[in-house]
């Protein structure tokens, strides 16, 4: 995208140095083609473009070159360039990238950020219910009006656990009674990790939702410090699945372990050859750092509660036995240490979006703008009332419904619907509500950078040269560069009028040159054109499509001393040794001139004049064309500063 911030660079070739100091108005500096360029613009500009230059211009000049790139900017806009679609996306596209962090509330994310790091050193036991969402609107309302009550059941008496048993749709509930242990921040998804860390310990949160599992709600049993992390190493003798003796083979095996441990043996020569959990034997039993609620209990107990260097006695768990020796201990990292992890989690979930949600919260809020509960009813009875998918949507697409009213439009039932993708397999006022939330996030964004620009005048300057840049770019290219480097008419005329400006010192070979992979086809192709006189400009399709890949066309224009092969050719020069697969060659429809004939025989130097030529007469034509009035006394009253 910066690429059209360079050609606005480009149009001032120098600039004066000058000092600016704060202003208290923003007056006119000049107007071109009825459009006003406000001073705070034109300082912009100019100092940006003055540290690009190495010797200055006076001021006189500079304001005649930014009266030449506004009088280029007017002629794109006349031409339409500004109403393309190539330029809506693409400045739009670099609009919501410039925009993004000034719509955004800073406080927000410093917040949530300190959230985090406060989360990292509590973990909470909490048990939960869940209820899935439904398939249409009607289930999801239904399903969290019966979790709401399950959960008032629950405040007047009833188990916890046997309710979850009885109504929980998370298949571990028939075994854990609803109860997943303790938490740490990260684990979960944002929005379950919020309401666990919310809800007072003893107590039951609301109702909420965590897309995509469902609604739920959360028993709070418990809270307790985060101790950090620590690593260890371990030796493990499987005993899950196995019969009473064999499960006390192993009891033995892991105590003559022990023993061995004790007497001096190496911890990690004996994990490598003696634990059953390979994935850690093949690191002499180390598991890393890990902290509170990664291991079983039993194994987290024992890894816990030694110092760095001890090692513990056999015990059990559900999988076997085992040594644990902990190896080190790691405290919390510092907030400053954390952040960079934190973002990195925040970025992966709802909380990248909230400071944005926030900021158009309060801009919504600013302007008095919500979504109009009648007309989303009004929807819902189009959409509960009809069993037939088409026939509700034709109902939305013609409704003229107001959503919610903006400042500049107001958002109607018909503009979301026209928004939203062809999803059947979704529930119609799942969908719509969806969209809603969307579209109206999108017109407050609109609104938002509507508003920035008009305050923030950094922004708004960045903004204008892009545009401006864009349009510059596309105008110049249509009248100036590819015109130059592509019209071939256009070419052949200015060289035609100006065909004594061009000459050469030496003569110049001009023609073909035919290579072959062997001397014997090379003869063939002789022949072939002998008999077959071909036109130069079908010259190489005409002998690839006959002798293929064993033949190679060049059209060569060549004083002596700049090609071997021509300079033995038509200028007397040594043999020429062959070299690669091509071993023989000759000229055809050649001559040798001592003038350029044509406008391709200069065509480098010749496409740069008539660049500057095309420039120059586009300016002239740009003057006569649109009316330009410059407020001098303003100009001299900054430049005087």
């Amino acid at each position: 995208m910066k690429k059209y911030l360079i050609p606005i660079a480009t149009v001032f070739a120098a600039i004066l140095t000058v000092s600016a100091s704060p202003r208290n108005s923003d007056p006119v500096v000049m107007t071109v083609n009825g459009k006003e360029i406000k001073l705070s613009e034109f300082e912009y500009l100019y100092k940006k473009n003055n540290l690009q230059q190495a010797a200055p211009l006076s001021i006189d000049d500079y304001v005649d070159m930014f009266v030449v790139y506004k009088l280029k900017v007017a002629d794109a806009e006349v031409a339409g360039i500004d109403t393309t679609k190539a330029f809506r996306d693409e400045f739009n596209g670099y609009c919501a990238e410039l925009s993004a962090p000034y719509l955004r509330d800073s406080l927000v994310e410093q917040r949530l950020v300190a959230e985090a790091y406060d989360r990292m050193h509590r973990e909470r036991c909490v048990s939960h219910i869940l209820l899935p969402y439904g398939k249409t609107l009607a289930e999801r309302e239904a399903n969290r009006a019966r979790l709401d009550s399950i959960r008032s059941v629950i405040m007047d008496g009833a188990d916890f656990g046997e309710m979850a048993i009885k109504y929980s749709y998370d298949r571990s509930a028939a075994r854990n009674f609803g109860n997943m242990g303790y938490i740490r921040s990260g684990m979960l998804p944002y929005p379950f990790e919020k309401v666990a860390y919310d809800t007072p310990v003893g107590e039951i949160s609301p109702v909420f939702e965590d897309a995509p599992y469902g609604f739920h709600i959360i028993k709070v049993t418990d809270e307790r410090q985060v101790e950090g992390d620590v690593s260890a190493r371990h030796i493990l003798k499987l005993t899950k699945g196995l019969s009473p003796d064999d499960a006390a083979a192993k009891k033995a095996q892991i105590d003559s372990i022990a023993t061995l441990l004790k007497n001096g043996a190496d911890f990690e020569d004996l994990a490598r050859r003696e634990s059953e959990d390979p994935g850690s034997a093949i690191r002499g039993g180390n598991l890393g750092f890990f902290g509170r609620g990664m291991m079983v209990p039993e194994f987290e107990q024992a890894a816990f509660s030694l110092k760095p260097g001890e090692m513990s006695e056999p015990f059990s768990t559900a999988y076997g036995y085992h040594i644990v020796q902990t190896l080190e201990r790691k405290p919390l990292p510092t907030l400053n240490e954390s952040r960079s992890h934190i973002l990195e989690m925040m970025s992966r979930d709802e909380r990248s979006v909230l400071p944005q949600k926030e900021f158009l919260s309060k801009v919504r809020a600013e302007h008095g703008i919500d979504v109009s509960s009648e007309a989303m009813n009004a929807v819902r009875s189009i959409v509960e009332g009809s069993h037939d998918r088409s026939a509700a949507l034709k109902a939305l697409r013609v409704s003229s419904l107001v959503l919610a009213e903006f400042p500049s439009r107001k958002l109607k039932v018909s503009d979301v619907v026209e928004r939203m993708p062809e999803l059947p397999e979704v529930d119609l006022g799942i969908l719509f509500s969806y969209y809603v939330d969307e579209c109206i996030d999108n017109e407050t964004i609109e609104l938002a950078k509507a508003r920035l620009a008009e305050t923030n005048t950094d922004y708004r300057n960045l903004v204008n040269e892009y545009r401006d840049g864009i349009l510059l770019f596309e105008i110049s290219n249509r009248n100036v560069w590819e015109r130059s480097s592509v019209d071939v008419e256009a070419q052949n005329s200015f060289f035609r009028q100006n065909r004594t400006a061009y000459s050469w010192d030496v003569p110049h070979f001009k023609g073909y040159v035919i290579s072959a992979m062997s001397d014997s086809v090379a003869s063939e192709i002789q022949g072939f054109l002998a008999k077959n006189p071909i036109n130069k400009d079908m010259l190489s399709v005409s002998l690839e499509d006959r002798f293929g890949a064993d033949v190679k066309v060049e059209h060569i224009l060549a004083a002596k001393g700049e090609n071997k092969i021509i300079d033995n050719i038509a200028f007397g020069g040594a043999e020429v040794s062959p070299e690669g697969k091509w071993v023989a060659w000759f000229p055809y429809a050649y001559k040798i001139i001592d003038v350029p004939e044509e406008a391709s025989d200069v065509k480098s130097v010749l496409v740069s004049d008539l660049q500057q030529q095309l420039e120059a007469d586009w300016v002239k034509s740009l003057r006569s064309k649109y009316k330009v009035k410059i407020n001098r006394k303003a100009i001299r009253k900054f430049v005087s500063k």
